[in-house]
Formats: structure tokens, C-alpha cells, sequence
């Protein structure tokens, strides 16, 4: 068997079977211990499933590591740091992942955006939303986009009105 085929196995099983899943990538691994698809998915196992952010995150920085420009590294990558609250990183990566060719722009900038909002930046996380919304293709992502941003402009501190005075006679 080769890599590609445990690495078929663990996708296959991943979320319903993790014990099939791990026991897959440890193949996977075993036979090319730099393969990308199988470190990101050892992350995301750890990540999502574990919580064991400082794994996952050790994970996607070898994947990285590997491929710079692997695609589908960065939101599993950055969701992982964002979990961890390690919001300056995740702004790098985000910063970086930006940068790659074929990448989800519009899912990569609504990452940046709830990393701001976590760091109470609300005003730079709706700017963030709205030149997401400039590389949404989609209806879904679109609705998707505006909803995050009614939802971040809702904690903004709301402005006094003025009243006017009215002149006495």
C-alpha cells in the first residue's frame, strides 16, 4: 500500500471513525512522514476533536513547513490559533495566506475579522467583512459575510443623539 491509499482510508473515516482515521494516518505518516494532506488532517483531528490546540498547531507548522502554499493548510491553521487565543500569529498566518494563489479570499478575510473581533477591534474586523465581501462568489457566502457584520456592528458603542435645543421665545 502507499501513502495515498491510508491517506483515502483516513479521509474516508474522518469524523465518524477516529480510531480507523489516526490508525490510517499513522500508516500515512509512517510511509512519507512530510506528506502534507496527512499532517493537515492529523491536525484537524487533534483541533477539532481533541482540543489539543498545541498539537494540532505543532501539526500545521510542519505542514507549512512542507508546502507553504498548500490551500487547504490555512483555515484549519488558523481556526486552530484562534482557539488557542493565539490572535497575533493567527494575524500573520492570515496575513500570509492571503498572499497565496487559489486561496479563499473571502473565508480567509472573515477569519482576520473574528480575530479582530476577539481582540475588540470591532470598527477594523467590519472593514476586514467588507472586503471579504469582495471575493464572495456565492449567494451563501454573501449572506454569510452581512450576517458576521450586522452581528459586529451590534457591539459597537452606540452614538448619542444630539437633541437640538429649541429656541424660547
Amino acid at each position: 500500500m502507499s501513502t495515498n491509499t491510508y491517506l483515502f482510508k483516513a479521509l474516508d473515516a474522518y469524523p465518524y471513525d477516529l480510531e480507523e482515521t489516526m490508525e490510517a494516518l499513522h500508516y500515512a505518516l509512517s510511509y512519507d512522514d512530510k506528506n502534507v494532506d496527512a499532517l493537515c488532517l492529523m491536525g484537524q483531528v487533534y483541533a477539532e476533536t481533541l482540543q489539543d490546540y498545541t498539537t494540532a498547531i505543532a501539526y500545521y507548522q510542519e505542514a507549512f513547513v512542507e508546502k507553504p502554499s498548500h490551500v487547504k493548510l490555512y483555515k484549519h491553521y488558523i481556526d486552530a490559533l484562534i482557539w488557542n487565543a493565539d490572535y497575533d500569529e493567527a494575524l500573520r498566518v492570515a496575513d500570509y495566506a492571503i498572499t497565496i494563489k487559489a486561496i479563499d479570499k473571502a473565508s480567509i478575510l472573515k477569519q482576520k475579522a473574528l480575530i479582530l473581533e476577539r481582540l475588540g477591534k470591532y470598527k477594523s474586523a467590519g472593514k476586514q467583512l467588507k472586503k471579504a465581501r469582495m471575493y464572495a462568489y456565492n449567494t451563501e457566502c454573501l449572506s454569510e459575510l452581512k450576517s458576521e457584520a450586522k452581528r459586529i456592528k451590534n457591539k459597537l458603542p452606540k452614538k448619542k443623539k444630539r437633541r437640538s435645543k429649541k429656541k424660547k421665545k
